[in-house]
Formats: C-alpha cells, structure tokens, sequence
C-alpha cells in the first residue's frame, strides 16, 4: 500500500506529455546525476517526485524495483506516446483511469475509492474513516497519517473535480492546472458550502468501445464467457473503475457487440457476456488510435 505519492500535486494539464517526451529522450531523466531533473523538466523538485510517480500510476512508464531506475514505456504507454502525446482523445483518458484505479499498490487510496467506497455521496470525514477501516482489515500493522489520508482524498476531489467547480470564484474554465481526468465527471459536488461530494455514473459514449474491450479483455483474459455481474462489480472491473450502474454497462457492451467481437446472452438464470473473438488489450488499443487516425487524414 502507497498513500501520499502524489506530493500532495494531482496531474497538472501538459504534465503527462512533458513527462512522457522527456523520457523519451532519456530514460534517467528523474535520477540523472550529469542534469538536475528541476532545470531539464522545469517544475521544483516536489513537482519532479510527483510526475514521476503519476506517469507510472497512470500506467504510462515503468521502473525497475532495483538497480538504477530508470524509467521506460510500458506496453500501453508506447502507444499512448505515439498516436496521443499530447491527452487529447476520449480513450486516452479512459486508460488513464482504469490504471490509476486498479493501482492497489501505488495508489491505493484511488483503488479503494472506486472499488471499494460504496457511498455516492459523501463527506471527506466519511471518505477517510471508511478508507482507515478497510487499511486495517487488510493488515493490521499497517497505521497511515492522518495527513496522509488528508492528502489523498484532497487530491482525489483535485484529480475528477474541475477547480472551476471548486473555486468558481477565481478560477476560469480555461486554467490549464486543471486536471485531464476531470473532463471525466466522475465527481462533482452535493454541496459546495457544506463540503458534500458525489460519485458520478459516466456515459457510455464517454468509453470508447475499442477502448472499453480492451480494458475487458485485460481484466479477463482468455475467457470465453464472463458474467455481466462481474463486468459490474468486480475489483478493477470497468462498472467499478467508471462508476457504471447497470443500464450504461450495457450500452458499453451493446456498442461493443456492433464490433462483432462479443454477444451479450441474458436469460433467467445468468446474464453473460460471451466472447467471440479472441484478441489482445493492446491490438484493439492501437486499432482505436488507428481508427482516429485515418478519420482525421494522417
């Protein structure tokens, strides 16, 4: 379990891209000793730690547990590097978060919020506490600062809720410290005055379908048949990680089955999804940028 990686920063608009091109050039960037990370990436040294950990949470760069860490693509990464640089595409957004929600490791406060909270809406007390309860469930020994649980729910409101929204008063729509995965709507305020929050059910035409089987077919690889329950509450799953009730799932899975590569069968006694088609997360991730790609001409 990991709290507080962030440095108490959420992504900052350009971060991503600047992070994934400098990388790019030089794996070491965030350890080099021969360039100061500050002066190379141009943000202070507490920014430097936060775009390090957020291009791997976000499931864009990986590094080695030992030995130098030097940072490199991860397979999705390379992809995002390639055709999507710069954030810009709905599906792009779409894996952001479904590797950000699904890091129970590195970024657990993320994981439990969207797999494991099952308030819609809430208070940062409720978050906390709730959180604080499942850390000790799943070990005992492990005791996380207060502070920590503070900063971790903070930046979780900063990540999913416009600071338009938050701070109407002084901060325009166009202020690029905004954060990409806000154009999500996964949160929004109850309340603004009292502080009262709410988890949002985003739509089916906000998932790409492409986008959407592939995050299927990562959570469950080479199965043939796979119940419309565990597409909708599974840990990791894509109900769980986009907030889906039942009817937008199955849009999701009704725009997926237009492709051809699934058929949805619901009968009296169990509703399944079976797979027709046996492909990879990454082929059908490259064939959605692809797609964009020859729509836009190049």
């Amino acid at each position: 379990m990991k709290f507080r990686g962030h440095e108490t920063f959420f992504i900052r608009k350009g971060w991503l891209s600047k992070g994934m091109k400098y990388v790019k050039q030089n794996g070491a960037v965030f350890v080099s000793k021969d360039e100061k990370p500050m002066d190379v990436l141009g943000i202070g040294s507490n920014m430097v730690k936060s775009l390090r950990y957020w291009l791997q949470v976000a499931g864009i760069t990986q590094e080695k547990k030992s030995g130098k860490r030097i940072q490199t693509f991860t397979p999705w990464g390379e992809l995002i590097y390639q055709y999507d640089r710069y954030i810009e595409e709905q599906g792009t957004l779409a894996l952001l978060q479904y590797h950000l929600a699904n890091n129970e490791e590195e970024a657990t406060s993320w994981y439990y919020f969207f797999n494991f909270f099952k308030m819609q809406e809430f208070t940062k007390e409720d978050f906390m506490n709730s959180l604080r309860n499942w850390v000790t469930m799943q070990d005992e020994s492990v005791n996380v600062a207060e502070r920590s649980l503070q900063d971790d729910f903070n930046c979780i409101i900063s990540t999913y809720l416009p600071r338009y929204k938050s701070s109407a008063k002084y901060v325009s729509p166009e202020n690029n410290i905004a954060c990409p995965l806000g154009e999500l709507g996964l949160v929004d305020y109850v309340s603004r005055e009292n502080k009262i929050y709410r988890k949002n059910i985003m739509t089916a035409e906000q998932i790409p379908a492409r986008i959407a089987w592939a995050m299927i077919l990562s959570k469950h690889p080479n199965q043939k048949e796979i119940t419309l329950d565990s597409l909708q509450n599974d840990a990791g799953s894509i109900g769980r990680v986009f907030n889906l009730d039942v009817i937008t799932l199955l849009r999701v899975l009704r725009n997926i089955e237009n492709m051809g590569v699934l058929k949805i069968v619901r009968t009296a006694g169990l509703d399944v999804v079976k797979v027709l088609k046996m492909e990879t997360a990454l082929e059908n991730i490259e064939a959605y940028y692809k797609e964009i790609w020859e729509e836009q001409g190049e």
